[in-house]
């Protein structure tokens, strides 16, 4: 029988995206491409999405530009190992052990995984949608500002005009029944399930490991598709410290995405393990995030992680919670500097309007690497919870109406804030509807309650 040949198609080799998002990667790593700029516009003039012989040029271009050092006036200083990471903090004030006894802890537990579903299902819809059509959208349908899940389009010519998905009709609020596969949501569950297999002291190898054997290729994206792929060619991850065995790792090799959202939302289960031990939190994310992402794309997993740590402990003031999450990565990095930011817009009495506006006044949400950057959605998520005002309603919606990406930023604010205040206080309007049931890509947890996810995390806490 003759075998038919499978044509390689572009996750599988370096593409004219993967090449530009090198190039802006680079310079914002503070690397000088002045001696590459030349071979990256001969290869992005060529037809290298289809050009198989390109292929070698492209790898050598991505191993080159890997090993450059940042300027020596690059202001920010970005290590990738934990031990360097520590160093470079500034921790606030250890926090009070919490009562592990108290009902309060499931309340908040349960509250979290709610929060997280409900923020991820809201913009979910929107997921790639800019500003301007999300807004026009909703005024169509006389749901401006965002009060509700999002309604289903009023006729195919809106849909259309808004260029709304056609497929994703069980997340319109009239189809909801549940809280449908999302690889946000599949990330949190990976974490539960990482624990039960191997402990709250799992490796990067681990949970590596644990991709490959439960996670199909294609329910993962951008730096986890890539990571996943060095892994599957035997490149290692780092170990627990971040120690790299040869020159690469499954986060570096000719990797673009390094410091894309990916490792951010993978961030939640790690704080919900650890109620107001927040360097353990950050450790636990460090031990994830390191398979795909370095500098800032590890950072955003810790500075979440580290939140939720301490939301169960900082009940009242989400500036605290940024604050505390803040203190768990390097001070002089770009993610610090740029959700400081934002903390700085709020107490200057920025309205959240205006806020909105200076941050799609710095990053460009037609730009796809500006769009899924950790930095950008970092400052939207404490945007989200600043602007917020502790009030979930607002907390979620203000997340997903500043754009970008807005299931992941919906689900971090939604995760976070849920934590602080606990199921029982958040509203029916947006919790009834999941009926407390989550559907997942992880095998094992194909359909699970959100309930008793919250109580295998209790008993994993107690553990």
């Amino acid at each position: 029988m003759a075998i038919k040949r499978w044509t390689p198609q572009p996750w599988m080799h370096i593409s004219a995206t993967d090449l530009k998002t090198e190039r802006e990667e680079c310079l914002d790593e503070g690397k000088d491409l002045s001696k590459y700029e030349a071979e990256f516009e001969a290869l992005l003039a060529t037809a290298i999405d289809d050009d198989l012989a390109l292929q070698p040029r492209a790898g050598k271009l991505l191993d080159r530009t890997l090993k450059l050092r940042p300027k020596k006036d690059f202001p920010f200083r970005e290590p990738s190992d934990l031990p360097a990471i520590r160093r470079a903090r500034k921790p606030g004030p250890a926090l009070p052990k919490p009562d592990l006894n108290s009902p309060a802890l499931r309340d908040q537990i349960y509250g979290a995984w709610l929060g997280r579903a409900a923020g991820c299902l809201l913009g979910k819809p929107v997921e790639g949608r800019h500003r301007p059509q999300i807004e026009g959208y909703l005024k169509e349908h006389n749901c401006w500002p965002l009060s509700t899940y999002f309604p289903k389009p009023a006729s195919e010519e809106v849909r259309e005009r808004f260029n709304f998905p056609k497929n994703d009709n069980a997340c319109y609020r009239e189809n909801i029944t549940c809280m449908i596969e999302d690889d946000d949501t599949n990330y949190t569950v990976t974490g539960l399930a990482v624990v039960v297999r191997f402990g709250k002291n799992f490796s990067p190898a681990q949970m590596a490991e644990f991709w490959l054997d439960t996670i199909p290729l294609f329910h993962v994206c951008t730096a986890e598709r890539i990571a996943y792929r060095n892994l599957a060619n035997f490149i290692a991850p780092p170990d627990s410290e971040g120690k790299v065995e040869g020159k690469f790792s499954s986060a570096t090799f000719r990797n673009p995405y390094r410091e894309w959202i990916g490792a951010q939302i993978r961030a939640d289960f790690f704080g919900y393990l650890c109620p107001g031990d927040l360097e353990r939190a950050a450790e636990l994310a460090f031990h994830d995030a390191a398979i795909s992402h370095i500098k800032n794309g590890i950072y955003g997993e810790m500075w979440v992680a580290a939140m939720l740590a301490a939301a169960y402990l900082i009940r009242d003031n989400v500036e605290q919670v940024i604050r505390a999450g803040l203190g768990q990565i390097p001070a002089k990095s770009r993610l610090h500097a740029d959700v400081s930011e934002v903390l700085n817009w709020h107490k200057e009495g920025l309205a959240y309007t205006a806020a909105v506006d200076r941050l799609h006044a710095r990053w460009k949400e037609t730009n796809a690497h500006h769009w899924c950057h950790t930095n950008s959605n970092a400052q939207i998520v404490a945007l989200a919870l600043l602007y917020g005002e502790m009030d979930f309603e607002k907390t979620i919606t203000r997340a997903v109406m500043a754009a970008f990406d807005t299931d992941c930023n919906g689900a971090t604010a939604g995760s976070v804030l849920g934590l602080m205040l606990g199921a029982k206080a958040l509203p029916a309007k947006w919790i009834a509807p999941l009926n407390d049931t989550l559907l997942t890509g992880v095998a094992g947890y194909h359909s699970v309650t959100l309930s008793k996810m919250a109580d295998k995390t209790l008993e994993l806490i107690k553990a």
